[in-house]
């Protein structure tokens, strides 16, 4: 029994979207078209991205790049504007939540060495910003994106059209509060270079660079699933384990929820009337409580407008911890260190995060 509440507090969004596929199958008995809901495409890409991602891990590429930046920073502002840069820009490429698993470990390690702790409330909450904000900009950055640029058929143009301008400010916005911290002289020794497997870098790069011929519809979903399972198979097996399962289970129920509430006519109409106009803030609003990712899945179904659902779903990452799974893995991983101060860090987290939220949905809403 302590097994399963354990499971269920670990993975809440999971078993909230289970429960909801489940009742809603009894207004929607299961029939041929429960086919239809599952985006193969999308699960395709999710679990090549995140067995890629893995493999590059592994390889030692992220570790090396931020050894080598935080070596070079003089001083504490530029060190944490370092730290927090790396989840901004490495998002856009690795997802927001591989960042943070990434840097805030690293983070933890290289403030501690530098006897900055006090400082490191901040840096995470900054990590944790950045990395929901950074995600924003291509269509891998995050689960939500891939998603909805493959669900409506989005160009490259028209999703980076969408995305651009609010990943600038965001780039400002992150940069300003970096700014917060004080310039203070600081040298820390990082010990020896970490190890680079520069064959397992170009084969993960080169097998990264073939999901993005799928994300741009330049080559289909099942010859590069079929290649990664080949030759990720032949020289790495074990990469093909570390993808995480439980989230694809995750979209999996919300595909069969959202499709079910789709053929009930009174909650389509209902969900159509209210969403039109207001998909902006009322994506905002569902990802508080909901997670931004269910509700990109749930709210897809019911409007039309990609643009303002990309940027609600994007945007609303930002404000409680629950908007963004990316920003419950940086508090659990904050908590862990040594001397954490919990309650400091949400009070912060809570201040930047409703600011920047706020702030980014104006903005937004005039640019839409």
């Amino acid at each position: 029994m302590s097994r399963v509440k354990d499971f269920i507090k670990r993975e809440a969004v999971l078993c909230i979207a289970f429960l909801a596929a489940v009742i809603s199958c009894f207004f929607v008995p299961p029939d041929t078209e429960y086919l239809q809901y599952i985006d193969l495409r999308t699960l395709a890409l999710l679990y090549c991205l995140m067995v890629v991602v893995a493999g590059l891990r592994r390889a030692g590429s992220f570790t090396a790049l931020a050894h080598f930046l935080c070596d070079r920073a003089g001083n504490l502002r530029l060190m944490s504007a370092v730290l927090v840069a790396l989840c901004f820009f490495s998002s856009m490429l690795i997802t927001n939540d591989v960042a943070l698993l990434t840097f805030v470990p690293f983070a933890v390690v290289v403030l501690g060495l530098a006897r900055r702790e006090k400082e490191l409330v901040w840096v995470v909450v900054l990590q944790a910003v950045a990395a929901n904000l950074g995600s924003m900009l291509t269509p891998v950055g995050n689960p939500q994106n891939l998603y909805l640029y493959s669900y409506y058929g989005m160009s490259g143009a028209d999703f980076f059209s969408t995305t651009l301008p609010v990943w600038g400010l965001s780039l400002l916005l992150v940069l300003g509060c970096c700014l917060l911290i004080k310039k203070e002289p600081v040298k820390v020794f990082l010990g020896e270079k970490p190890i680079l497997l520069r064959r397992a870098l170009f084969f993960y790069s080169a097998l990264f660079l073939l999901c993005l011929l799928v994300v741009f519809r330049l080559l289909h979903w099942a010859v590069m699933l079929a290649l990664v399972l080949l030759l990720v198979g032949i020289f790495d097996r074990r990469i093909l384990l570390k993808a995480d399962f439980l989230l694809l289970l995750t979209f999996v129920c919300f595909f069969i929820f959202a499709g079910n509430l789709a053929r009930i006519d009174a909650v389509d109409s209902m969900l159509r009337r209210l969403l039109a106009g207001r998909e902006l803030f009322i994506g905002a609003l569902c990802s508080q409580v909901i997670s931004n990712v269910p509700a990109a899945l749930l709210l897809s179904g019911f409007t039309e407008n990609a643009r303002a659902l990309l940027m609600a779903v994007n945007i609303g990452g930002l404000g409680t911890p629950v908007a963004s799974l990316a920003s419950l893995i940086a508090l659990k991983l904050y908590s862990h260190a040594e001397g954490a101060k919990t309650g400091a860090f949400l009070w912060r987290f809570s201040l930047v995060n409703f600011l920047l939220l706020a702030l980014l949905l104006a903005f937004a809403r005039i640019i839409l």
